[in-house]
């Protein structure tokens, strides 16, 4: 037998489990961490970092999680997480009391979650079943994506990686490989995050010349979406869904981008939220976005401003694009 299946298999409580349970069918894959990274301090503190942000998300619901193995396997909390964060009605039952009905309420939740993401099943590095077998992998995996995609500021730990085990059962007997794994990334230039860029001196110093400014970005983002057949009158009434901040970054940066990718028409504030962190990822991989937005902080901003428009004023925005 493979010695580095004996060695990450250290603990006697894990080793008796794989042995006495099928825990792995002919053919199949299973990472696991190895129990010598159980103790990785940063893997510690990614823990006690996404409880703690459960546990203050899902304060008025009264929910309170413990383990994120345990709390979370029957999609109880996930339920819950889902709606606070992204206003997400799933239709399933809260509560799901035998395996089965647990079985079937994670697939609704994980399928809504996927198209939430844009992310295909090979991309997914999480499953129905490692999620009710408790496997901290992939739970760990589930939720930064959930953080980082309804909550982008979050300041997760960073660099948090682990020793990981694959097993695979072939006919010749168990076959393992080892790797290093990342679950959150290396994050750099957090203290340019603080620095002040062109707009931030002209709100303080130079508000005389802000309605000037506001006028010239409108005919710059006229001028380029115009080509699409859209007319923008109103940067912060016509930019909280982030449809035209979308279209526009494609103008400028010479692509098209798939409609299945995002809401052209969005009906809910979880589809507008998509919108935005979209924009927001597009910007930061073409380098041009260096430091962190609340990209719902936005998204609420510009909406209230909408709000206190009058009612003729906010019909008439609504129906130029």
């Amino acid at each position: 037998m493979d010695p580095d299946f004996l060695n990450a298999f250290t603990q006697p409580s894990t080793l008796d489990r794989f042995l006495t349970e099928d825990i792995i069918a002919k053919g199949e894959k299973r990472k696991l961490i190895k129990p010598t990274s159980s103790n990785n301090p940063k893997l510690e503190e990614l823990k006690l970092f996404l409880t703690e942000w459960i546990n203050r998300t899902l304060k008025e619901e009264h929910i309170v999680v413990k383990s994120l193995e345990e709390d979370l396997y029957d999609g109880l909390v996930l339920h819950h997480l889902l709606e606070n964060l992204g206003s997400l009605k799933l239709d399933v039952e809260k509560i799901a009391l035998t395996e089965k009905k647990q079985r079937k309420k994670l697939s609704v939740i994980l399928d809504v979650l996927a198209k939430c993401l844009q992310l295909e099943e090979s991309q997914l590095k999480w499953s129905v079943e490692s999620i009710l077998a408790k496997d901290l992998l992939s739970t760990l995996h589930l939720l930064v994506a959930i953080a980082k995609h309804f909550e982008p500021t979050l300041a997760l730990p960073p660099n948090v990686q682990v020793e990981t085990i694959t097993i695979e059962t072939t006919s010749r007997g168990l076959k393992t490989s080892k790797a290093v794994e990342y679950i959150t990334e290396n994050k750099e230039n957090i203290e340019a995050q603080s620095k002040d860029d062109a707009f931030d001196e002209l709100f303080s110093c130079a508000p005389d010349k802000l309605d000037a400014t506001k006028k010239a970005l409108l005919q710059f983002v006229d001028q380029h979406v115009g080509k699409l057949g859209l007319k923008v009158k109103n940067i912060k009434s016509q930019f909280s869904d982030g449809v035209i901040l979308l279209l526009l970054i494609g103008q400028l940066e010479g692509y098209f981008l798939n409609l299945r990718n995002f809401f052209l028409t969005p009906a809910s504030t979880m589809e507008m939220l998509h919108n935005v962190n979209l924009a927001l990822e597009l910007l930061a991989e073409g380098g041009l976005l260096n430091f962190s937005v609340n990209s719902e902080g936005l998204m609420r901003t510009i909406q209230s401003h909408s709000e206190r428009l009058r009612p003729e004023e906010r019909a008439k925005h609504s129906t130029q694009i």
